[in-house]
């Protein structure tokens, strides 16, 4: 098959960011289990009859299927899972996570661990039950440090504990900062969030 053939059918994944392409499209940054961030157009999708419309929602598991071979590839289908609800504070968590991979993780660069960490992460979050999503941010702040290869060479803490949380969020954060040289966005709200 040429290059110019690819065609990726049913990937599992999740939409991390959507931006608004000529008058009816969108370019959708997803994020797949087996073919890591890919950039993909979403022909017609604000259009209001759209089916890609309701699906292309983000936090939300889904199958997608895409051609092409330039790094913007078409999408051709997308499927939605089963609906994960997340209330105002678990909302900002996850779009931490989502900012996390999208700075981090190189395009079109599969990292199953970080995919299962993810999804895991926004399962948590969803937990109405959840007291603190601290554990669940840290453990993927974690497992994306080791998956995506800038190594921590120290054995993996208990997330569960509150006693530890503060120096463990530091200590990512510093190590998360010194990767990305610049803030994140969703950093300085989830920061404000916390305060109340």
């Amino acid at each position: 098959m040429t290059r110019r053939g690819l065609r990726i059918q049913d990937a599992q994944g999740y939409v991390l960011h959507a931006s608004p392409w000529r008058e009816t499209s969108l370019i959708v940054q997803c994020f797949t289990r087996d073919h890591g961030c890919v950039a993909l157009a979403a022909k017609g999708a604000k259009r209001p009859y759209s089916a890609l419309r309701p699906v292309l929602v983000a936090f939300q598991p889904l199958w997608l299927s895409w051609s092409g071979s330039a790094e913007v590839h078409t999408l051709t289908r997308a499927e939605s899972g089963p609906v994960r609800l997340l209330n105002g504070r678990a909302m900002m968590s996850a779009w931490y996570l989502n900012e996390l991979v999208l700075r981090l993780l190189a395009r079109e660069d599969p990292h199953p661990g970080v995919y299962d960490a993810y999804e895991a992460a926004l399962d948590a979050l969803a937990d109405p039950q959840a007291r603190s999503h601290a554990g669940a941010l840290r453990r993927f702040e974690w497992l994306l440090l080791e998956q995506a290869g800038y190594g921590v060479d120290e054995p993996m803490p208990d997330f569960a504990d509150a006693g530890a949380e503060p120096g463990l969020r530091q200590a990512l954060r510093e190590r998360l900062d010194l990767l990305l040289e610049a803030p994140l966005r969703t950093r300085q709200v989830l920061m404000d969030l916390q305060r109340y």
